[in-house]
């Protein structure tokens, strides 16, 4: 086992898109972790398909890398403002952070929440200013603005006096000083890190204590709980205890102990305080529960996490196509699932509703919800979820709404254009400010004035703009607005959608879907360019006559079909109406298929 003095714990913590993961990717290779002709991908730590596609973090991952006699155990966070509650958790695991400020972005909302965290758990901050290769960097005025941050937030005396780094991750290069023409690698962060990081401050010679922050997986241990050893020390064999939330405690025993080296995990024996392990053999573990010595029950307090602000209903598939691509799900197996998920992500909350069929599962934000959905679809299974809609809270008897601190940064021209958008969803502005081509705008929003605005607003930029959120509160309801305008043309009967049937439609609207799709009656292909919906049958062919024949539609030219993303398809989601998810299908789709049904909905709801 390391002298605990001889340990660093440490996480690298910024806003989405500021280096953390090309940063770490350099500390590996800089390390000795590969060898010298092994072909190492990059982001090397976002190891999962949804991760690399998106080219985000999405969950938080722990490495260790071996400096002069020193183990520094470092955790890649994900910088996204959905995936916060993997940042939380995270706090506990380290004794110190390394904050990433990109040069010309300065301080982003994201960087505020992570901050924010870090200091309520009085870690010690590094402060990286990062990529300074950059057209138009301000390291100067993005300092001002950190130091600006940490005051904002209370940072007390010790944690002011932080150091300052200017690094180029993706070249693997930092120094003390802006200037790095002469710098070659990372050597002055990990001095850095050895000097202002303290060891962690367990007592070896105690009672076992240490919490459950992450989950892994092996296909011959099974579950495994990634910790920090708080106190005490563990070895393989050793009999503990495993104290959940209620306080139900329950003993078992230690067969696998896993220690980190550079990405993989080794065999060991024993460990100690101040040691990050994956330990296997606890059987069903959650994140939060803690590990004690089954002599001493000493919890630690659970890991508090910010409340989730939006929540989708997911139910079981019973659109007529259900089990035609992927394995449907009964109303058990869809609750299974979905607490599953919780277990690893508690960030996540499931609930029951009035109906077995349907469930409430609410999450930080569309991308978070989106991403659940997305990896339940990978695994070959089918469901449906509905429209988001966001939480509200009493607060001294008023309702009350999330909200959101928005900004965005966008090329002058698109203005006037983006401010009448937010103003239209009762955002309101906080602060505009020139930033050489483009105009940074702040705004704080409700929540559910950003469902779907994403996909509007890159319309509205024409691509070019940036837009971050992060969630700042709950205030007094906002007023009714809403997020979609027209209507959609709807499925009159179940068939295989011509091209002759799509033509006349396509006068009616926007197409999401080509000809020879099979479609049902109740089914959404297309956005209509009128309020009210439009029943229309896509299924019709031309009449035979003895003039003119059934086929040649190979003749008709269609404009073709909009694509529609998942999160594009959430977002577009009415009140009534679900999308259905199957592994290669989404289909958005009516509550009630039959147009009787609806009218009748209808009549019945504006009574």
């Amino acid at each position: 086992m390391r002298e605990e003095s001889k340990i660093r714990n440490i996480a690298i913590i910024a806003h989405v898109d500021h280096g953390k993961t090309t940063l770490v990717d350099q500390l590996l290779k800089q390390s000795g972790t590969f060898r010298e002709n092994e072909n190492v991908a990059e982001r090397v730590m976002d190891k999962n398909d949804l991760e690399r596609e998106k080219g985000i973090t999405i969950l938080a991952k722990n490495t260790s890398i071996e400096y002069k006699d020193f183990r520094m155990n470092i955790v890649d966070t994900p910088g996204h403002a959905d995936f916060g509650g993997e940042v939380e958790r995270i706090m506990t695991m380290v004794d110190g952070v390394i904050l990433v400020v990109d040069a010309f972005e300065g301080c982003m909302p994201q960087t505020r929440f992570v901050l924010k965290k870090a200091l309520a758990a009085n870690l010690v901050p590094i402060v990286i200013i990062n990529k300074m290769d950059k057209a138009f960097v301000r390291p100067a005025e993005v300092l001002d603005e950190v130091y600006d941050l940490f005051i904002d937030l209370d940072a007390n005396e010790e944690q002011l006096d932080f150091p300052v780094l200017y690094a180029i991750g993706v070249k693997g290069i930092c120094g003390n000083d802006s200037d790095l023409s002469s710098k070659t690698d990372l050597k002055d962060l990990l001095d850095q890190i050895v000097q202002t990081i303290p060891a962690p401050k367990g007592d070896r010679d105690g009672s076992l204590q240490a919490q459950i922050t992450l989950m892994d997986y092996n296909e011959y241990v099974g579950k495994m709980g990634i910790c920090t050893i708080k106190r005490g020390s563990l070895r393989v064999g050793d009999a503990v205890a495993i104290m959940s939330r209620d306080g139900a405690v329950r003993q078992t025993r230690v067969n696998k102990l896993y220690g980190f080296s550079g990405l993989k995990q080794v065999d060991i024996e024993a460990a100690a305080a101040g040691d990050i392990v994956a330990i296997g053999g606890l059987g069903e573990i959650n994140v939060g529960e803690t590990i004690c010595d089954v002599n001493q029950l000493d919890p630690l307090p659970f890991i508090e996490i910010e409340e989730p602000t939006l929540e989708m209903r997911f139910l079981i598939n019973n659109s007529p196509f259900a089990g035609k691509d992927g394995e449907p799900l009964t109303s058990r197996k869809l609750r299974e699932r979905l607490l599953k998920e919780c277990e690893a992500d508690i960030a996540l909350q499931v609930n029951d509703t009035d109906s077995a069929d349907a469930f409430r599962v609410a999450g930080r934000g569309e991308l978070h919800l989106a991403i659940l959905i997305e990896k339940m679809r990978r695994e070959g299974l089918e469901f449906q979820v509905s429209m988001p809609q966001v939480i509200y809270k009493e607060i001294d008897g008023v309702r009350c709404e999330p909200f959101e601190f928005v900004t965005l940064d966008i090329p002058e021209a698109y203005i006037g254009d983006v401010m009448n958008e937010l103003n239209r969803r009762h955002g309101v502005m906080q602060q505009m400010m020139p930033r050489g081509s483009e105009t940074r705008l702040e705004f704080i929003v409700p929540t559910r004035g950003l469902v779907g605005f994403r996909t509007d607003f890159l319309t509205l930029t024409h691509g070019y703009g940036i837009m971050n959120a992060t969630y700042e509160d709950h205030r007094p309801f906002a007023g009714a607005f809403s997020t979609r305008d027209g209507g959609v043309l709807v499925a009159f009967e179940t068939g295989t959608s011509t091209a002759y049937g799509l033509k006349a439609a396509e006068e009616r609207g926007e197409l999401f879907i080509g000809a020879g799709v099979d479609v049902y009656e109740g089914m959404v292909i297309g956005e209509a360019n009128r309020k009210q919906d439009v029943p229309i049958n896509v299924c019709k062919t031309k009449k035979l006559t003895n003039t003119r024949a059934s086929g040649k539609d190979d003749a008709i030219q269609l404009k073709g079909a909009r694509k529609m993303s998942l999160e594009e398809c959430i977002a577009f989601l009415a009140q009534d109406e679900y999308l259905e998810v199957t592994p290669n299908h989404l289909r958005l789709r009516k509550r009630f298929l039959r147009l009787q049904d609806r009218q009748k909905y209808a009549k019945y709801a504006a009574e």
